[in-house]
């Protein structure tokens, strides 16, 4: 299958132009190795008469990751003579850019990476949403750095992965301590290669979410400067192609079954989940118990309330001129669970 090359340059552009700062184009872009096995999962299934419903998830999402080790889902499609297929991811940008690629059918990213999709024209819907919670992000500084607030950020370099959730807390921290988006120097970096810059004193600050925000207070003392609270509700959503939520509203309604009965499972058992996840992630099991235990779980129908706050992030973004167009958030909700 041919990538839609007008709307993946546009959500890429939108991913790497930044207000006075530059963004490596590897950070975001879509990683050519995973589209290809994306694709590939495409051309398996145009070549097979049953229906195959391809998920992208990254291995710090929790519940899909927990859903696709634990194997669930395969036995309850078998029954239908379905089958799933997965693709690994290592943020929410390039897993949207896949799906508006037609290369996988269902994800979960956080709240900001729709947001930019959605501005790009990608055909996407939301399904669902995942309360996550404000503790489970933040931003940090060096345990003897001289910056005590927000305020003290002014002129400084913050880390973050553009796109990603923390974006729109950076936003959100600097407007109520009455600087500017401008006010900072954003320096746009992944989790991986934020806490390098990080730990090597290259930044003053991260903005990271969990489990990497446990991980570097573990390893490096840091500081939080702010969490979300108050400022973002750092939600997940639930995501599907458009085509697929229309064509196979069947096999989306069992795909949100199999995830809302993980969810379940994980919001009782945080030191199972935790190892789980350690040896995929290289993160101590304690640590991942930590972030684990200061997160919400739940596979939720968008209520007006939470459209009107994902409506909020978008309006926000294009004022700041980080999406080109304001955009309806409400037009892509998904009609078909109630």
């Amino acid at each position: 299958m041919f990538l839609k090359k007008s709307n993946i340059r546009t959500f890429s552009l939108l991913l790497t132009v930044g207000l006075g700062s530059t963004l490596a184009v590897s950070v975001f872009s879509p990683n050519v190795g995973t589209i290809q096995k994306a694709n590939a999962n495409t051309i398996a299934q145009n070549n097979s008469s049953k229906t195959v419903i391809r998920i992208g998830y990254q291995k710090a999402a929790t519940i899909l990751y927990a859903l696709k080790a634990k194997g669930e889902l395969e036995k309850t499609l078998k029954a239908s003579g379905a089958s799933v297929t997965w693709t690994e991811f290592p943020a929410g940008p390039p897993m949207l850019e896949a799906l508006n690629a037609g290369s996988i059918d269902f994800g979960y990213t956080g709240e900001a990476p729709p947001v930019f999709a959605q501005a790009a024209g990608v055909p996407l819907v939301y399904v669902a949403y995942d309360p996550y919670g404000p503790k489970a992000e933040a931003i940090i500084v060096h345990k003897d750095s001289p910056i005590k607030n927000v305020a003290d950020l002014k002129g400084k370099k913050v880390a973050f992965a553009k796109g990603a959730n923390v974006n729109y807390l950076v936003v959100k921290a600097l407007e109520k301590a009455g600087l500017k988006y401008t006010d900072i120097k954003p320096t746009f970096l992944a989790p991986a290669d934020g806490r390098a810059a990080f730990e090597g004193r290259n930044v003053d600050a991260w903005a990271v979410w969990d489990p990497y925000l446990a991980a570097a207070q573990k390893a490096t003392g840091a500081r939080i400067l702010t969490d979300a609270t108050g400022l973002a509700p750092n939600r997940g959503y639930y995501l599907a192609a458009k085509s697929f939520a229309q064509k196979n509203p069947a096999g989306l309604k069992t795909v949100l079954a199999g995830v809302s009965k993980v969810s379940d499972w994980a919001k009782g058992n945080p030191k199972d989940v935790a190892k789980l996840l350690s040896p995929v992630l290289g993160i101590d099991a304690a640590v991942l118990e930590v972030a684990e235990k200061r997160r919400k779980y739940g596979v939720l129908p968008l209520t007006n309330d939470v459209i009107a706050k994902q409506q909020e992030i978008a309006d926000t973004f294009y004022k700041i001129n980080l999406i080109p167009k304001q955009i309806k958030v409400k037009e892509i909700v998904w009609q078909g669970k109630k």
